[in-house]
């Protein structure tokens, strides 16, 4: 009886020690809002002309258009139903609709890696998520691996389809006939009568994961960023955001050896980013060589919401934010869902065509076929 009564003892003291540190986390960035308000008053006092925008962003994607549950995966009509899963273009766009409302000066950007990961783009390739992206108003996106899967003909149509600048400055493309003069390496777009440079990049091992095909020669992304950087600062262009399709790892070696980049807006190896998460990998945002770097995880499953404060010299003030967990509390647009009812139909029932038949059942159980070899295939 002593032995269970410490037992209840020691799991209730754990317990408070964890709601502890949970509370005392979620207090510091509250106190650190707080104070970065309160620096910014002041800070604004001492500058007279200031601009905030607020940095919305997504990166790899994946063609998740529909909700995915907690582990990732597809999730079920009853399960979305009671409010179990999350993302989902029909969610996403109501979520960017909100943020676009609290804040006068917005900006949606995605890191990379719309391609591949369901039906959707097997069937249509690039085409949904192009349709998708225009109705979510994208002003830019950086090239992901991914987006070469099928090489540079599908990312032509693609680019070609959309309407906001598809990035990638860590490549030569001049020898490439469907990206030479279409795939720029950085723009600049007018936000609020202020200039905004973006600059993309990609990781430099595409040729070993991806199809670019022999035409397209990558690049250091260092160098390249910097490049572009002066080429920005030198048309007068004093706020630039990097579109990294690189890794956190990357990015904070990118913002440590360059000048000039104020924010960095990451994919590629699906970092969670957080204030208040025990779960994340670094704070949100992470500050490098005073650069703000921030990723949003992956699959839709939470849109990057990053205010920053900057003076009239383009140095940043003040950066705060906090990823958006697209949830069951998040509305799903009745349009949007429409829409990927009508284009799933040639899916499902794709989904019904008999390819094949077997003469007895097939064993894939994750139990046998990870130690031993099975009906499923032969282990590598």
């Amino acid at each position: 009886m002593q032995n269970l009564k410490n037992s209840q003892q020691s799991g209730l003291i754990q317990h408070t020690v964890m709601l502890f540190s949970s509370i005392q986390k979620t207090f510091i960035f509250l106190s650190c809002t707080i104070m970065l308000g309160l620096l910014s008053q002041s800070s604004i006092a001492a500058h007279d002309k200031v601009y905030e925008i607020t940095i919305l962003h997504t990166n790899d994607f994946h063609a998740r258009f529909r909700p995915i549950s907690k582990y990732d995966n597809n999730c079920s009509e009853k399960n979305n139903a009671k409010g179990k899963c999350f993302g989902g273009t029909a969610r996403l766009i109501s979520a960017i609709e909100d943020a676009r409302s609290s804040h006068s000066n917005t900006i949606l950007l995605d890191g990379g890696d719309q391609f591949q990961g369901t039906l959707f783009y097997t069937m249509y390739k690039g085409k949904v998520a192009a349709e998708m992206m225009n109705k979510l108003e994208y002003d830019g996106m950086a090239v992901g691996n991914h987006e070469f899967d099928d090489g540079p003909e599908t990312l032509r149509a693609f680019m070609d389809s959309v309407n906001f600048p598809v990035l990638m400055a860590n490549a030569n493309v001049d020898m490439e006939p469907e990206l030479k003069g279409k795939l720029q390496k950085s723009t600049t777009l007018l936000k609020n009568n202020r200039k905004i440079g973006l600059i993309g990049v990609v990781t430099e091992d595409v040729v070993d994961i991806s199809s670019p095909g022999d035409n397209v020669i990558f690049t250091d992304a260092v160098a390249a960023v910097q490049a572009e950087v002066d080429f920005l600062t030198e048309a007068g262009v004093n706020i630039i955001i990097l579109l990294s399709h690189s890794s956190y790892g990357i990015d904070k070696m990118i913002a440590a050896n360059t000048t000039g980049v104020d924010v960095i807006v990451g994919g590629h190896d699906n970092t969670y980013l957080s204030n208040v998460s025990d779960r994340a990998k670094g704070p949100y945002p992470t500050v490098v060589n005073g650069t703000q770097i921030v990723q949003a995880y992956a699959y839709g499953k939470f849109l990057g919401e990053l205010s920053v404060l900057f003076d009239e010299a383009g140095n940043v003030i003040y950066a705060t934010g906090e990823p958006i967990t697209i949830d069951g509390s998040v509305n799903e647009n009745s349009q949007i869902v429409a829409r990927l009812d009508e284009l799933e139909e040639p899916i499902n029932a794709l989904k019904e065509t008999i390819v094949g038949t077997v003469a007895s059942p097939l064993t894939g159980d994750r139990a046998v076929c990870r130690i031993q070899e099975c009906d499923m295939g032969d282990m590598m």
